[in-house]
């Protein structure tokens, strides 16, 4: 017999050997067992199925929001107003923040809890993207 950890257990003898099976398969029918396998059961097509991977794709989809604000609202704007100056570089961190927060939750939703959703893959970009930017920042001078 095995016992929940999956060790061998020894049997009563005798008489009580048919009322250990009957408790040992009244407990089993009361718990519920984990797939063997993290990523199993879950397609590359379907929703993320990990907290990770949930939050990966929420702070992809904040980047992107924010970037799309970035791009239509904030840059196109040729008046200088003087609250563009404060805003924009808290703004900027923000979204940064949000990419990079992505492509590392995305990453660690990848490796640790095998995710294979293809959104949780997609928002490993983001996060290259931001990586990306950042270090030319640093390694290129302007």
């Amino acid at each position: 017999m095995l016992n929940d950890a999956g060790g061998l257990v020894a049997a009563p003898e005798g008489r009580l050997q048919g009322r250990w099976n009957e408790v040992h398969e009244m407990t089993e029918m009361h718990v519920e067992r984990e797939p063997a396998s993290a990523g199993e059961g879950r397609g590359f097509l379907s929703t993320p199925s990990t907290k990770l991977g949930r939050w990966s794709v929420m702070l992809a989809a904040a980047f992107v929001a924010l970037f799309i604000i970035n791009a239509t609202v904030f840059m196109p704007s040729a008046v200088t107003v003087p609250w563009r100056q404060v805003v924009l570089p808290f703004f900027g961190i923000v979204i940064l923040s949000c990419g990079l927060a992505a492509g590392i939750t995305g990453l660690v939703a990848v490796i640790r809890c095998r995710e294979r959703s293809l959104l949780v893959w997609l928002t490993i970009l983001p996060g290259l993207m931001v990586l990306a930017f950042v270090l030319g920042e640093f390694l290129i001078p302007h």
